[in-house]
């Protein structure tokens, strides 16, 4: 199967969106992508998720409707950012709360990697895990990005997002 690419110019800057026919494999944040040679260059395999992106920064869309098929990432990981997912739109949760919900309360630095790998950014919304004290921590875009992000979810509206 083959593999295809994309770019989406949003206020965060280009994300790189990757997949295949069946499902959107990955989003990255700017800075945090390359191509690879191998990859077909496409964008009507992206055309929902290049819609539905669209309408999530234009603040008319709060929850994505994708075929979503990441790659990689252990059994762990992969039950942490189950858990992202379901973390509501406008709504935040912290690393230890996300740890004790999966069933390995003692992780929540293992959570915070496992975020910082998730490959669907933004349509797996781990902009919205937060420090326990309800810090903003961490971030693959940079801390300006998920502050941009989580203020958008919020209904702030700003000129730019960074």
């Amino acid at each position: 199967m083959s593999t295809y690419c994309t770019t989406f110019d949003s206020p965060l800057g280009e994300l790189l969106l990757i997949g295949d026919e069946q499902a959107l494999r990955a989003v990255h944040l700017p800075g945090r992508h390359a191509r690879r040679r191998e990859w077909t260059e496409a964008a009507e395999p992206f055309a929902a998720a290049t819609e539905q992106l669209g309408q999530y920064f234009a603040g008319e869309r709060s929850k994505f409707a994708l075929a979503l098929e990441p790659r990689g990432g252990s059994p762990f990981e992969r039950s942490v950012w189950e858990r992202i997912a379901a973390i509501p739109y406008g709504q935040t949760d912290s690393y230890g709360a996300i740890a004790r919900a999966i069933g390995h309360p003692e992780q929540a630095r293992a959570v915070g990697t496992a975020a910082g790998r998730n490959p669907l950014a933004i349509v797996v919304p781990c902009h919205r895990v937060i420090g326990s004290d309800g810090s903003l921590t961490g971030y693959a875009g940079g801390l300006p990005a998920k502050r941009a992000l989580l203020e958008l979810e919020s209904g702030v509206r700003q000129e730019t997002l960074c």
